[in-house]
């Protein structure tokens, strides 16, 4: 019988002041002014439409994603999580992240958001040189950080993130690991840290930038994981480092195989049904047909030969053991199933198994697609 999985909401703002050339998200930039009320009012219908997927439901985690959120006013953003909390329960002691770029008159708003509910704020810093900034489209300088992050330290605000990126245009691994070094003397509860990738449909796939050597962005790495667990910080996830007690909640229940409401332009949901059917919904991209009540563009169902790779692509990136148990509960899966799949990895040397639990191995999380690639063609044999 296949257990229903915590359930997090994921709320998605599409607007920003500029498109990063790196940036697949769904967001639109713009110069005026936001029409957050009707796009809020929409939000909470797109949620009401959702209710009988949920059936009372509890949501453990709430993440504000964009685009830039802290476009929205923070008088906005209470009113939004107390009607949200009026239309779904909300645990009482829910993790509830906002997204923010590096902007003073942004980051000035953190107290109100803190009011309003926020108890976790994400910073999309991505580097502390002018230089790199310029060549990845960041429209704020080095200058700006030091200032806010100055800011920031005066504010009695604990569970912080910051997000950086490394492999950057022509970055060497002087300045990579500098960026770590500055990142630690700033001691946010939480460090997002990832190596830039050149996404389809990005101005970075239509003008690719030279980026640095395979070896330059590996040292980089090796130099800066050291320095980050010197300091305290613990890599339980590929990109993902945190302080003990700080992992992020709704990111983990991701990568977990829990379920997740998203609402908004191009949100995703993974929702677990009770007669053990597991169904995806995209909402619609553009914004104008999401403001014009059209929010569903897409509802397929996750085919039982599909749940294996579904269910380690997420799993596979976070450093603890798989569950066996937890495998079958939250795919609906016998571990016999995928037997030939696990023992190919094994030999291969990307996992270690016993009678209990899986794991993936240093040289499976080094080749991770490689270890995912073996469940892909399980996928293509069945279907």
């Amino acid at each position: 019988m296949i257990k229903i999985p915590s359930l997090s909401l994921y709320i998605h703002i599409p607007w920003c002041k500029k498109k990063c050339p790196y940036c697949d998200f769904n967001s639109y930039p713009t110069t005026g002014e936001i029409p957050e009320k009707k796009y809020i009012f929409h939000l909470l219908q797109d949620l009401k439409q959702n209710i009988q997927l949920i059936k009372n439901r509890t949501i453990c985690s709430i993440y504000i994603g964009g685009g830039t959120p802290s476009l929205i006013h923070p008088k906005i953003i209470k009113k939004l999580l107390e009607d949200v909390k009026n239309i779904v329960p909300v645990l009482k002691n829910a993790e509830i992240t906002i997204e923010m770029n590096p902007n003073i008159q942004e980051i000035k708003y953190i107290p109100d958001y803190c009011n309003a509910g926020i108890n976790r704020i994400s910073i999309g810093i991505q580097s502390f040189n002018k230089n790199l900034l310029k060549k990845i489209g960041r429209n704020y300088t080095d200058m700006e950080i030091y200032k806010i992050m100055n800011f920031i330290k005066n504010i009695p605000f604990i569970n912080l993130n910051l997000d950086l990126m490394y492999g950057l245009p022509q970055q060497s691994i002087n300045t990579g690991i500098l960026d770590i070094e500055k990142t630690i003397q700033y001691n946010p509860t939480h460090i997002s840290w990832y190596q830039l990738t050149i996404e389809p449909n990005t101005l970075f796939e239509l003008n690719q930038p030279i980026l640095p050597k395979e070896n330059i962005s590996w040292n980089i790495f090796k130099y800066g994981n050291q320095l980050l667990k010197k300091s305290g910080y613990q890599q339980y996830e590929i990109s993902s480092f945190s302080k003990p007690g700080y992992q992020c909640k709704h990111n983990l229940n991701y990568w977990r195989y829990g379920d997740y409401l998203g609402i908004g332009c191009g949100a995703h949901s993974k929702i677990t049904k009770k007669n053990g059917d597991i169904i995806r919904i995209i909402k619609k991209k553009q914004i104008f047909n999401f403001m014009n009540g059209e929010y569903i563009e897409k509802i397929t169902f996750i085919k039982p030969e599909e749940r294996a790779f579904e269910y380690f692509i997420n799993h596979f990136r976070i450093f603890e053991p798989i569950s066996k148990k937890h495998f079958s509960q939250l795919t609906g899966l016998n571990p016999i199933d995928i037997k030939n799949e696990i023992n190919d990895a094994v030999l291969k040397k990307y996992l270690k198994k016993n009678h209990t639990h899986w794991e993936t191995t240093k040289k499976g999380k080094l080749f991770l697609n490689n270890l995912l690639e073996i469940f892909i063609k399980n996928n293509i044999n069945q279907s």
